[in-house]
Order: C-alpha cells, then sequence, then structure tokens
C-alpha cells in the first residue's frame, strides 16, 4: 500500500481532517456541542492514478487548499455562528464556488502577477538587468507571503483560527507517534510539523524564484502568462520537496531545508486549549474509521484491541 500521511487544517472554530477516502470537519458551536459534517472525497481527485504520480500529485494539495479547505470554511462559519448544521451552506452551492473562484483570482494576483509586474517595471524605472529584476521579483514575493501572514496574525479572530491549526498538529503529531488519543496527551506533542501547508507555501514561494530567472520575457503579458502556467509546475515540486524532506527529515541537510517552514510556522499556530484539542481529535476519528482504522484508545475503551499504528498526505 502506498505511503500515506493523515493532515488536515484549521477552520473557524474547528479543524478539517482528510483521508483516503472520506473527509470530516468538527466545529464547536456557540452551545459548547461539537458538530462534525463527513463526506466522501471524490475518487477520481483522490484516487486515480495521477493523485499518486510523482509532481502530479501536488495538485491534489492545491485542490486541498483552495477547494476543499475553503468549502470547509465557509461551512465552519456557519456553524460557528448558530446555523443549523443541515442549513449551513457552506459544502456546496454557487456561493462556495464562486468564493473558490474569487479567492484564487485573488491570490494569484497578489503573490504570482503583482510581483513580476513590479519587477517588469523596476528595469525601465530603475534600470536594473533582468536578471536583477527577477532576484526582485521572488524576493518581493517572499516579502509579500510574510507580510501577510504577520498582518493577518494581527487579528483576534485569526488567532483563534491559528490555535486550532496548532491543534491539528499536535493531534496528527501524536497519532503517527502511537500516543493515547485523549487532549491531556496530545497537548504533549509540537504545535510545528513538516508537512504543514505553511512549509509548502514557503517551498512555493522558493522555488518560484528560481523557476522564473530564465523567463524573463520583454513582453509584459509574456512573462506574466509563463508564471501562470508554471503554477502547477512549481506546486508539483514544491511537493515532492515537502515529501522528501519529510521522510528523511531527521539528516543533517535535510533538517536545514526543513527549518525555514518551521520557523514560518510559530506566525500560524499558536498553542490551542484542551477543548480544542478535543474538536481536532474528533474530526481525525471518522476519517480513519472509513480507512479501516481507529484511534489510539485507554485500555479500558479499546475493547482490547491493540493500537493501530498510521500508515506513513500533508497537513496544512
Amino acid at each position: 500500500m502506498s505511503e500515506f500521511y493523515y493532515g488536515g487544517q484549521a477552520v473557524i472554530e474547528g479543524v478539517m481532517m482528510r483521508g483516503q477516502r472520506r473527509v470530516a470537519v468538527a466545529v464547536r458551536n456557540p452551545d459548547g456541542e461539537i458538530i462534525v459534517h463527513e463526506e466522501p472525497l471524490p475518487e477520481r481527485i483522490y484516487r486515480s492514478r495521477w493523485s499518486k504520480t510523482p509532481f502530479l500529485r501536488g495538485l491534489v494539495l492545491l485542490w486541498d487548499a483552495l477547494v476543499l479547505g475553503t468549502r470547509a470554511l465557509m461551512w465552519s462559519a456557519d456553524v460557528a455562528l448558530g446555523e443549523d448544521e443541515e442549513d449551513a451552506q457552506g459544502f456546496s452551492g454557487p456561493v462556495a464556488w464562486g468564493t473558490i473562484a474569487l479567492s484564487l483570482i485573488l491570490g494569484v494576483a497578489l503573490f504570482f502577477l503583482l510581483p513580476t509586474g513590479v519587477a517588469h517595471l523596476s528595469e525601465s524605472l530603475l534600470g536594473l538587468s533582468k536578471y536583477a529584476s527577477a532576484v526582485l521579483e521572488g524576493f518581493f514575493r517572499l516579502f509579500l507571503f510574510i507580510a501577510y501572514l504577520v498582518l493577518i496574525a494581527r487579528s483576534e479572530e485569526i488567532k483563534r483560527v491559528f490555535m486550532y491549526h496548532g491543534a491539528e498538529h499536535k493531534t496528527i503529531n501524536a497519532y503517527e507517534a502511537g500516543e493515547i488519543m485523549t487532549p491531556e496527551n496530545v497537548a504533549k506533542h509540537s504545535t510545528r510539523h513538516t508537512r504543514c501547508g505553511t512549509s509548502f507555501l514557503l517551498f512555493v514561494v522558493l522555488i518560484s524564484i528560481i523557476l522564473f530567472i530564465p523567463l524573463q520575457f520583454d513582453i509584459w503579458w509574456l512573462r506574466l502568462l509563463s508564471r501562470l502556467i508554471l503554477i502547477p509546475v512549481v506546486a508539483g515540486i514544491s511537493y515532492e520537496v515537502l515529501r522528501i524532506s519529510t521522510r528523511y527529515q531527521d539528516r543533517a541537510l535535510m533538517k536545514i531545508i526543513i527549518w525555514p517552514g518551521l520557523a514560518m510556522q510559530k506566525l500560524t499556530t499558536r498553542e490551542p486549549t484542551l477543548d480544542m484539542l478535543e474538536v481536532a481529535i474528533q474530526a481525525l476519528a471518522p476519517v480513519l474509521a472509513a480507512d479501516g482504522l481507529e484511534l489510539p484508545a485507554p485500555a479500558e475503551e479499546a475493547s482490547g484491541l491493540s493500537a493501530p499504528q498510521p500508515e506513513l498526505v500533508p497537513t496544512t
């Protein structure tokens, strides 16, 4: 069986977890109840041959962040505001898909097209060479990424999301360590994880600097078009680097490669409370069950069964 890593992302007052067959979102509503939504993952996306093909499987991670993640965020916002699960519309409908399209357009425009446009203008306004403007483009993109994280981290609402992000990481770390999955035990684990989406996005930024250097076309729209076309390529390479760095994370060279992403996670994770960890654990349980696994439980709850060992996808 192919290597698989469980993972997910933080949402509003909750956590999304993804397995091989199902996705689950657990959210605490205003009454203090944990509401869990499950649905099957599209087989043509998550269990097709191309989803397991190196460099192509990175597109699944993009789908997770842009489509599955946005839909989960919208559903969680409805539940966190007191909507009934049946009335929450985040997982379907034109509003969800419209939000996804708008998020994609804004993200590409801000982090890809804007730095390219600024670099192109710098050649004529500042007299920079094409390769100097390429370096400027890359570092401006990196600056925008870090500035964006610093800016949103000032919001009290986002700070709570980042606490749930920490809960997601702790839960995955605990599960992969074979820990008995109680909030108290999970709390002992780190809020940082090598497969975090923050690390993936940092790899995207850094690898794009290298790939875009030779593509300094004189025609401005051709330069912009080259960036758009290469986004899937950059994502594919970044995902493979993420997988390799995770597999060999104990080696000296990989520790150096991993360190910037782990450092960036200080911006995107916070220490969660025990009730947040409870939500994350409840999000993980159904995706494991769909794959024929279960959470490692205390002996009195395990009915004599030994705790399953995780089959070693990316966590965000």
